[in-house]
């Protein structure tokens, strides 16, 4: 069993930046790959960034790239998401998830393990 806690949301003017945190649980951390998702208001959950067990190995959505980082520390079982030039429609709830099993994907039926999410919102 993995438990995911993601910290760090709040609100931002547009063109600032946020550094949202994944805290998890469980001793086998290091071996999963982890991701971030988001849902803005009235819209479906989607992906945003993923990255593999070791860190070397990330993806990111089209609408994102260039602009948001994912990384993780695995001695401190936490996977981080940094945020810069934040746009009104970043504004979503932010959700870390876990994958136990299967190759690497952005489909979000992949993980097994969520968080509650954090709300990050960007004024105009």
């Amino acid at each position: 069993q993995v438990q995911v806690a993601e910290s760090g949301g709040g609100l931002v003017q547009a063109g600032g930046s946020l550094r949202l945190s994944c805290a998890a649980s469980g001793r086998t951390f290091s071996n999963y790959p982890m991701a971030w998702f988001r849902r803005a208001p009235g819209k479906e959950r989607e992906f945003v960034a993923r990255i593999n067990w070791s860190g070397d190995n990330t993806y990111y959505a089209d609408g994102v790239k260039g602009r948001f980082t994912i990384s993780r520390d695995n001695a401190k079982n936490t996977v981080y998401l940094s945020m810069n030039s934040l746009k009104p429609e970043d504004t979503a709830v932010y959700y870390c998830a876990c994958q136990r099993f299967g190759p690497l994907t952005t489909n979000q039926n992949g993980y097994d393990y969520w968080g509650q999410g954090t709300q990050v919102t960007v004024s105009s």
